[in-house]
Order: structure tokens, then C-alpha cells, then sequence
């Protein structure tokens, strides 16, 4: 089968012939639909997460399950959406009640299948999604209503679910209180639909240049600021020059944190999305960690439960209450997904989305 392959840090990825593994106990396939385009899958192929290589790229995908092993917990024709940070259910966070903290989850890369040449292949996060098919233990597929737009299924798995989870889970927003979200790729945007969905407002996007303003406010922004020295005092204009209740951080960079900092009123809370480096530090002054009240926490996978969560929000996309369209900038074959890298990498658009139907 086609899937999307790099074959070394920094090389640009192309389409290959990947031969699967069988379908062995507990495990499903699943023939895929559609597959977003994912920051984190560029952060695989400049190496900032540290994968194995030849790797089948994408973690985002929804499609339809082909075949079942023994034991599986879903049936063959389930629509399904791909789950990247299965819980295992049994370690302590997972008993604790925090599956998104699983010690058996998140892993860069997982050995699976190989290359028509019988080299050994890898794939992103255990699934390989930007691919006409994989093979996954059936824990890590989550049941959606039948009938949904594929290409807005396929977002439920990574960008919304980490974004909603942060705004409804980690951060906890509440109707009437300001947010502020901070970087509009697809997880920032989704973010934004989330925080408007919750009765947030104002809700006030925020990226580099002016290019993301229209998307933001079709994601359901109030207003838009240009990220810079001045964005602080920007954001605290629009809220009673106290600063946002909320500051929803999805860049992952020492200097957006501390400007989400600066964003945020005393007694708010600044909750970081985004993954960044080891080396980038922040730095604190101890009085103001003190004066200013506030809370900085992260938001890992959205404070989620993959089984409980996605279904739920389906039910919400199915039902009307939930508008992901302005996530989608791009419908593209597998073939343009390099091109959609380059987009990601400048900073163009929202989300790319593989369709394979």
C-alpha cells in the first residue's frame, strides 16, 4: 500500500510502496479515509522528536475497519477515528483517573511493517496514518457515528481533541470569561472554536502577521492581535486592562510563554499546548510568580480520555453544535502531502487534509 515516508532527519518525505504486518490477535485494520497534516509530524521529520527512521508519517486520520483479530472491540465496517496515546488502563495514572499521562503512551515511533526493498519501516506514534491502510491494536481505534465528512473526522484525534480538552478540561473555561489563544496553526484554531463554543468572549486570536486573521475569525475569534513586543498590552485592552482570564498557549516556545504570562490577568491561568524543546527555558521572577496569582500548567492531549472524549465530540460535530470546516484549508491527494509540509513550515493556512477516498 502508498504512505508517506521519510527516510532520514530533515530529508523531504515522499510516497512509497509499505507492506503491513497480518492482522494478529487484538489487532484491526483499517483502510483509511482521510489523514490531517499534524505540527507534531513535522517535528518528525526535522528530528526534534527524536524518531526512528525509514517512518511512515501521520498520527490524524479516521477511516474503516477491514479486518479484526481475535479479541478486537470493534467490528469490521466500525467507522473509526485513530487514537495516538492509547492508556493501557492499568498503570497508576491510568488507575489515578489520568489516562492522557499513561506511562505506556507517546512514544516518538514504534517498529511496523517495511518497505517494498524488506528495509524495516517505523511509524509516527504507533500508527502510520498518512497511509492507504494500517494495522493498530484495536485499543488505539476509537467508534464514531457513521456518516460523518471523513475529512473532519480524521481532526477529532489530534488538533480538536488536544484543543477542546484544553479549553474545557485543562483550563476549564467558563461562559463569560475572556481567552486569549496564542499560535493559529490547526490546534490554535481549534482551540478558538473551542473557547466560542464554551461561551468564552471576548476570545482573542493571536499569530505572527496578519495572514491568520480571517481564519481566526471564522473560527469564531472576537478579535485578532499581531503576535509581538506589544501583544501584552493589546490583549489587556480588549479586557478591561486587566488581561485575559485565559491564555491558551499552542506555539510551545519560551517567548510566547512568557508572553501568555504577560497576556493574563492576576489570578488567570496560562495553560501551554504546545511541545517544546528541552533547552528552551523560562524564566520567572519569583515576586511576580508570587504577585501576580496566576497559574501556568500544561495541557497534555487535552486533559483527555480518547474513548470518552471523541465519541462526544463526534456527537457534537454530527449534531450541529460543533463547526470544525474553518480547521480545513486544504483537501489534498497523498501525493501533495510534501507540498502541505512546506505550507506547515512557513506557517500558511490551517490544517492539510489527505483524502484517500
Amino acid at each position: 500500500m502508498k504512505a508517506l515516508v521519510v527516510t532520514g532527519k530533515g530529508e523531504v518525505p515522499s510516497v512509497a510502496d509499505v507492506v503491513l504486518p497480518p492482522v494478529g490477535p487484538g489487532d484491526v485494520r483499517v483502510r483509511v479515509r482521510a489523514a490531517g497534516v499534524c505540527h507534531s509530524d513535522l517535528s518528525m521529520v526535522n528530528g526534534t522528536l527524536a524518531p526512528s527512521y525509514p517512518l511512515v508519517l501521520g498520527h490524524e486520520a479516521a477511516g474503516m475497519v477491514t479486518e479484526v483479530g481475535a479479541g478486537a472491540r470493534v467490528s469490521v465496517g466500525d467507522e473509526v477515528v485513530l487514537n495516538w496515546a492509547p492508556p493501557c488502563r492499568e498503570c497508576w495514572h491510568c488507575v489515578q483517573g489520568e489516562p492522557w499521562l499513561c506511562a505506556d503512551g507517546g512514544r516518538p515511533s514504534a517498529p511496523r511493517g517495511h518497505l517494498v526493498s524488506g528495509e524495516a519501516t517505523h511509524v509516527t506514534l504507533g500508527l502510520g496514518a498518512l497511509a492507504e491502510e494500517v494495522v493498530v491494536p484495536s485499543h488505539a481505534v476509537v467508534p464514531v457515528p457513521a456518516g460523518l465528512p471523513a475529512d473532519v473526522s480524521a481532526l477529532l484525534g489530534c488538533a480538536v481533541l488536544t484543543a477542546a480538552g484544553a479549553v474545557n478540561r485543562t483550563a476549564e473555561v467558563r461562559p463569560g470569561q475572556s481567552v486569549v489563544v496564542i499560535g493559529l496553526g490547526g490546534v490554535g484554531l481549534a482551540a478558538l472554536i473551542a473557547a466560542r463554543a464554551a461561551g468564552a468572549d471576548p476570545v482573542i486570536g493571536v499569530d505572527l502577521g496578519k495572514a491568520k486573521r480571517d481564519l481566526a475569525l471564522a473560527a469564531g475569534a472576537t478579535d485578532f492581535v499581531v503576535s509581538d513586543d506589544t501583544m501584552p498590552k493589546a490583549v489587556r485592552a480588549l479586557t478591561g486592562g486587566r488581561g485575559a482570564d485565559h491564555a491558551i498557549e499552542c506555539v510551545g516556545r519560551s517567548a510566547t510563554i512568557s508572553a501568555a504570562w504577560r497576556a493574563t490577568r492576576r489570578g488567570g491561568q496560562v495553560t501551554v499546548v504546545g511541545m517544546g524543546a528541552r533547552d528552551d527555558l523560562v524564566s520567572l521572577s519569583a515576586l511576580d510568580i508570587f504577585h501576580s496569582a496566576r497559574t501556568l500548567r500544561s495541557s497534555v492531549y487535552g486533559s483527555s480520555d480518547p474513548d470518552r472524549d471523541l465519541p462526544a465530540l463526534a456527537t457534537a460535530v454530527a449534531a450541529g453544535s460543533l463547526h470544525l470546516e474553518p480547521l480545513i484549508t486544504d483537501r489534498i491527494p497523498l501525493e501533495a502531502a510534501p507540498d502541505a509540509f512546506a505550507r506547515m513550515s512557513r506557517g500558511e493556512g490551517a490544517r492539510s487534509v489527505v483524502l484517500f477516498d
